[in-house]
């Protein structure tokens, strides 16, 4: 059923529309046959011309583990159609491509070289270019945001857009894993306050839960690679905020390297 659950996803991802839950149908469908669609999504987006440009961790913050059933992180790679660089720190989007999006506050990290399994968190700064702040658009085929882990790692590890602010070399930190953990983040919907964290909700740390994800990774049959050039978002640091059109979200970061972000959606 690997092809089969990856051909339905990706025809849910284009068309955005929901999907049966596949746990509800297949009470044995567990990680490791998620892992198995994933990889299948994979090759078939490869294989219509998408290209890689990275990684996106989720359920790195375990404030939300209990609202959403899913107690350990998942990952998927980001594609150059779904990131869009905003130096500025301004951008809109339609929502129309997407099923019951929801906006997460992250931080981003670019590597400069290959991360090695088995590495400190200073370590592995070491193999970081940048870092910078930036939204993630999540979303999911199954109604009500109700899943379990292999449900929403198939389904496209909840990745939809991500937005990548000004990017910050990592040579301005003198302590990278330290500093970034430090940082608090607001996230306003128009002149509302809607959430707020700080980053030692994601796994103690950006850098802690990079640490975690690239052990997880060299641990997985699929070998993905991780290269030099490669994003990866670290996860949010609020809870994820319901989108609707017509709407500006917009950040604020205690840390003034690193400006926030504005982004309106639009119909």
């Amino acid at each position: 059923m690997t092809t089969e659950h990856a051909q339905a996803l990706l025809a849910a991802y284009d068309a955005a529309r929901l999907l049966p839950l596949i746990t509800a149908g297949e009470p044995g469908f567990v990680l490791g046959d998620a892992f198995g669609v994933a990889d299948r999504i994979r090759s078939l987006r490869l294989a219509r011309g998408e290209r890689t440009l990275g990684y996106k961790i989720g359920f790195t913050n375990r404030s939300i583990w209990d609202r959403y059933g899913v107690h350990a992180p998942i990952w998927g790679p980001i594609w150059n159609t779904t990131v869009e660089f905003v130096e500025a720190g301004e951008a809109s989007v339609s929502l129309a491509p997407f099923v019951q999006p929801r906006l997460e506050p992250e931080i981003m990290l670019g590597f400069a070289r290959e991360p090695r399994a088995g590495m400190s968190e200073a370590e592995l700064a070491g193999t970081i270019d940048w870092v910078a702040h930036g939204f993630e658009i999540v979303h999911t085929h199954f109604a009500d945001w109700r899943f379990l882990a292999a449900d929403c790692f198939a389904d496209f590890a909840l990745h939809g857009r991500l937005f990548v602010g000004k990017k910050v070399p990592i040579g301005e930190f003198t302590d990278a894993p330290r500093e970034l953990a430090g940082l608090h983040v607001a996230l306003h919907r128009d002149d509302r306050l809607i959430d707020e964290g700080d980053a030692t909700v994601v796994l103690d740390g950006p850098l802690s839960a990079l640490r975690t994800w690239v052990d997880a990774m060299a641990a997985q049959p699929q070998r993905w690679p991780i290269r030099a050039g490669d994003i990866v978002t670290t996860g949010t640091i609020t809870d994820a905020a319901p989108m609707l059109p017509g709407q500006r979200f917009h950040t604020h970061l205690s840390d003034a390297r690193l400006p926030g972000m504005t982004l309106r959606t639009e119909a």
